[in-house]
């Protein structure tokens, strides 16, 4: 079992910067894909971002390609998500989630990921 927690939501103005972090429980982050995932009011979750298990590899969905970053730390057993020229649409709780999938062609399907965190609230005002 992975426990997984995320930090760093907020509340910013548009245009604004905010970094997510994913602190996960254990001595196998390394073995894990990490993605992060949001689920705005209404909407169902959808896909953002993730990153392979050595983080030479990554994936956005379009909405956030060019002002979203996702890194990890392995060292620190901590997946990020830089965020960019925030806009309102992004308002969501963020979750991030843990896939053994080795390749990322399923990444975008949250279906593929065993853990997830509780989430944390990022609201972006116009």
């Amino acid at each position: 079992q992975v426990q997984l927690v995320e930090s760093g939501g907020g509340l910013v103005q548009a245009g604004d910067s905010l970094r997510l972090s994913c602190a996960a429980s254990g001595r196998t982050f390394s073995s894990y894909a990490m993605g992060w995932f949001r689920q705005a009011p209404g909407k169902e979750r959808e896909f953002v971002a993730a990153i392979s298990r050595g983080g030479g590899n990554t994936l956005y969905a379009d909405s956030v390609k060019g002002r979203f970053t996702i890194s990890r730390d392995n060292a620190k057993n901590t997946v990020y998500l830089q965020m960019n020229s925030l806009k309102p649409e992004d308002t969501a709780v963020y979750y991030c989630a843990a896939t053994q999938l080795r390749y990322g062609s399923s990444w975008t399907d949250l279906v593929e990921y065993d853990y997830w965190g509780q989430g944390t609230q990022v609201t972006v005002s116009s």
